[in-house]
């Protein structure tokens, strides 16, 4: 990778990590039921629910890690697959969103349902968070690597 790569991995982590906690932040607040209901009280990690009440700084600085890495690492799979991916501009993106969206977002989902006891219509929730995030990093990405 060159220097102009480098930048736009980065550039596109950051622009992840501000969608990721923008769309996630808006989903939980519409979403708050779940996460107030004692029934899924032993769903959430330690680090997301240490206690009754919102989430602490831990997991505030933890998302935004985890975010820029994952944001760094679907923005460098973009530059290695971007001959591959159908579509001119824009729609480049749109059709990488949608395909990390395919390939990563729905087998997750599906798996999570299968394997916890998460709610189907929180998944539901987090799924469309997810083609939210994917598509908006996609049209980032073709945005800032158009050639």
């Amino acid at each position: 990778m060159c220097v102009k790569d480098w930048k736009t991995v980065a550039v596109a982590a950051v622009v992840f990590a501000i969608v990721a906690q923008i769309v996630h932040t808006t989903g939980a607040v519409v979403t708050m039921g779940y996460y107030t209901n004692p029934a899924y009280f032993a769903l959430w990690s330690n680090l997301m629910m240490p206690n009754q009440g919102p989430p602490g700084t831990d997991f505030l600085i933890a998302s935004i890690i985890v975010n820029l890495a994952v944001g760094a690492i679907l923005a460098g799979a973009y530059l290695v697959l971007k001959p591959g991916i159908p579509g001119k501009g824009l729609r480049k993106g749109i059709n990488y969103g949608i395909l990390l969206f395919l390939v990563a977002g729905v087998p997750g989902y599906l798996s999570t349902y299968l394997l916890l006891a998460v709610p189907a219509m929180l998944l539901l929730d987090w799924a469309v968070e997810s083609l939210i995030i994917y598509l908006v990093l996609g049209a980032t990405l073709a945005k800032l690597a158009p050639k």
